[in-house]
């Protein structure tokens, strides 16, 4: 039986949306997927009855598009986050100027609740243009809906990850695996369990107004985790540290290649440790217990393995 509420969600096609809006499908919402690729959203359907899932084309950057995405709904999710910028500016547009479009239309229309996805290190002092973007976006948030929920993952995994997947396939092709940054420290945290935390932060009542940090039960350094995935793929590589100054060098090129292997940006972003702060409420708050990565990185890694090694 459907609920009858309507929920909008942007950037629902997105790692993060897709889990958020089966969820919601689940919990009888009729649920529209707001975002610039229609074909993405489509692709949900299957996710709720007939008609319950609706692409809608709502570019953040489009006033008139978000007003329409938000009209009439009982609750509105932002999930929207670039790690590239692919022109100058976009990190500005996506994450301040298009969570400010999405909370003032949100309030105007009279939206009960609010869930706007962050990200550890979001400061408007940072040095990284993504985490200070990210900061401005919390601030107009707060600004247009003091009573709004903010979350703030570490980096998130989940079978279809830019992480972890991302150095498997690194270790599949390289005899040796660059290491940028290898002592800086991740808390890597389950998608499924961010995608619970948005859910609670629309129905729990002492989550109105909060900032929560999302982070999972272990803190690793990246080589650490590294290492990990060469375990888990059965592929030794060696590892190589690379000095910062070889790897601004490297971003200042890759950054203006296809596949944008490292930005200068995202250098200074690894700069600093990406775990929760101890002093703001975690999952635990929210009623989510955190997954070990034990218990679902290897059954995706498995595939990276060589042949006769994949069980």
């Amino acid at each position: 039986m459907g609920s009858g509420k309507i929920a909008a969600v942007f950037g629902g096609s997105g790692f993060i949306g897709r889990h958020v809006v089966k969820r919601l499908a689940d919990q009888g919402y009729i649920v529209r997927v707001a975002g610039r690729d229609t074909e993405r959203a489509a692709a949900l359907r299957p996710y709720g009855d007939v008609g319950q899932i609706v692409p809608l084309y709502a570019p953040v950057t489009s006033a008139g598009a978000v007003r329409r995405a938000v009209s009439g709904a009982d609750c509105v999710m932002n999930l929207v986050g670039i790690l590239n910028e692919h022109k100058a500016g976009d990190f500005e547009r996506i994450h301040h100027l298009g969570a400010a479009l999405i909370a003032t239309e949100a309030a105007t229309a009279g939206v009960a609740h609010l869930v706007h996805v962050s990200a550890i290190g979001a400061t408007p002092t940072a040095p990284s243009l993504y985490a200070s973007s990210k900061a401005r976006g919390e601030e107009a948030v707060r600004a247009a809906c003091p009573r709004a929920v903010i979350l703030r993952p570490s980096v998130v995994f989940g079978p279809e990850d830019r992480f972890f997947n991302r150095f498997a396939a690194m270790a599949v092709r390289l005899p040796v695996i660059p290491i940028v940054a290898g002592t800086t420290r991740l808390q890597p945290v389950y998608v499924e369990d961010v995608a619970d935390a948005v859910l609670k932060g629309l129905t729990c009542p002492e989550a109105s107004g909060q900032v929560y940090e999302l982070g999972g039960p272990e803190i690793h350094t990246l080589r650490a985790l590294v290492e990990y995935v060469m375990t888990e793929t059965r592929r030794h590589r060696r590892l190589i540290s690379v000095p910062h100054w070889l790897a601004a060098f490297q971003a200042r090129i890759f950054e203006h290649l296809p596949g944008k292997l490292l930005t200068r940006d995202q250098l200074l972003l690894l700069g600093s440790d990406n775990i929760a702060d101890r002093n703001l409420p975690s999952l635990s708050d929210l009623g989510v217990t955190s997954t070990p990565i034990d218990l679902v990185v290897p059954n995706y890694l498995a595939r990276y393995r060589p042949p006769g090694q994949k069980d």
